[in-house]
Order: C-alpha cells, then structure tokens, then sequence
C-alpha cells in the first residue's frame, strides 16, 4: 500500500499554505550563510585596491546582502515574516581570486533564520557580480550553503562539508 506524503506546505486540498508556527516557543535563533566569488586576476586587483569603476564593491555588497535577508519574505514563498535583531556580511578571500562571504543572521522568534542567510549571502555575491561584470563575465558563484544553524527543536547544526570548512 502506497503511503501518502504529508507535505507542510499543502493544505489537505492540496492548496498551497504557509505552516501554523504560533504553538512554537520563541526562541533565540541564528543563522551562518557562506558562498563564494572566484574571478580574474584583474577583477580581485580591483575590489582590493577598490579600483573598480562602479565604486567601493564590498560596502554595496554588503548593504545588499542585508536588505535582502530583510526581504526574503518578499522572495521566497510560504517563508515568514521574520523580524531580525542582527544581520551581518562579511567577506574574506580564501585564494587570490577566490572570495567568500559569510551572512550571519539573528532573531528571537518561532521559526528558523537560515533563509535570510542565504539570501544575504547570494545576494551579496550577485551585488559583486554585477559591480564587476564588465571587467569578468564568468565570475563563478558558487559553494553557497548553510554553515550554522541554532535555536529551535531542531536544535544546533553545524555543516560538515569540508570543502567550505577548510
């Protein structure tokens, strides 16, 4: 007998719904994004020495990446609305023509902060693809994943993907 699913996002009439989390216990909750760039030569000299002709490339990536986790509601479907108390952007290079992002998002609430993460860190990455594309049109996003996750039932995760991790 074939079992049927039980899908959190689909009413019983096979609607889509986004899932009653007001029994949940608010807690604290937070959440590590990470992904990185890699890029030419030129393109690396360029966000270093911040020579690049669009104009300071981590400080609008940066901005971007926080509005957007503010956003993701406005992004992803059936997401809640979530209130965060911190968000942060980072960037560091892993290789010379590597760089990488971590986004570190906070909240007290219900419901988990890791697609805010996420998309700060994605959209960090695109805001750097942009600023840069005419200098390199294949920049490679790529490695983008949930590093660390914390509060709620679930409890603490932290990745064991030891390509990032190294």
């Amino acid at each position: 007998m074939k079992e049927s699913l039980q899908f959190t996002h689909i009413n019983e009439q096979g609607q889509a719904r986004m899932v009653d989390v007001s029994k949940k216990a608010a807690t604290e909750r937070t959440a590590v994004a990470y992904g990185e760039i890699r890029m030419n030569q030129e393109v690396a000299s360029g966000i270093k020495n911040q020579t690049i002709k669009k104009g300071e490339v981590l400080q609008v990536a940066r901005v971007a990446g926080i509005m957007a986790a503010k956003k993701t509601v406005e992004l992803i479907p059936l997401c809640h609305v979530l209130a965060l108390t911190k968000c942060e952007v980072d960037f560091s290079w892993k290789t010379a023509q590597i760089l990488s992002v971590r986004c570190l998002t906070k909240t007290v609430g219900v419901t988990g902060v890791e697609m805010e993460a996420l998309t700060g860190a994605n959209i960090a990455l695109l805001t750097i693809y942009d600023m840069c594309k005419a200098m390199d049109r294949e920049m490679n996003i790529m490695n983008v994943c949930l590093l660390e996750k914390s509060g709620g039932k679930s409890g603490h995760f932290i990745s064991t993907n030891q390509e990032i991790n190294e």
